[in-house]
């Protein structure tokens, strides 16, 4: 059976039936999930940057501390005068939550596919062809 390349765009991940990808190309795709994850949170953490900054009037280092501090599940650290600000930064921990959970799930996938992957080579017999 052919292998296929794993950077062609038939899917992320190559199929049960295909051999694992070399160590390299599995490092490769580590790294462009990571850096996937990562943009990910850098884009939430612009966000919450932009939505403090219009909503409470803070400086861009105060916005940035805010979003990152919600971000990563500890909390605001300045006080929300506006009801505007409140109302954002109760939305923008709810939506930290989920980019927490994805940007994790995002990381550990091609971790988790060569587990999975490599368990179900271990446990595939070889076809002999039809039993008779």
């Amino acid at each position: 059976m052919p292998v296929r390349d794993p950077r062609d765009s038939e899917g992320l991940f190559e199929h049960h039936h295909e051999p694992l990808i070399p160590r390299q190309a599995f490092l490769r795709r580590m790294v462009r999930f990571t850096a996937l994850a990562f943009g990910l949170i850098g884009v939430s953490l612009f966000i919450g940057m932009l939505g403090y900054r219009l909503t409470e009037g803070m400086s861009w280092l105060d916005a940035f501390l805010n979003a990152a501090m919600l971000l990563g599940g500890m909390g605001p650290v300045n006080p929300l005068h506006t009801a505007g600000g409140k109302l954002f930064a109760g939305l923008y921990a709810m939506f930290s939550g989920l980019v927490l959970l994805v940007s994790a799930g995002v990381m550990i996938a091609p971790l988790f596919h060569r587990f999975l992957h490599r368990f179900h080579l271990d446990l595939e017999e070889p076809d002999d062809g039809p039993n008779t």
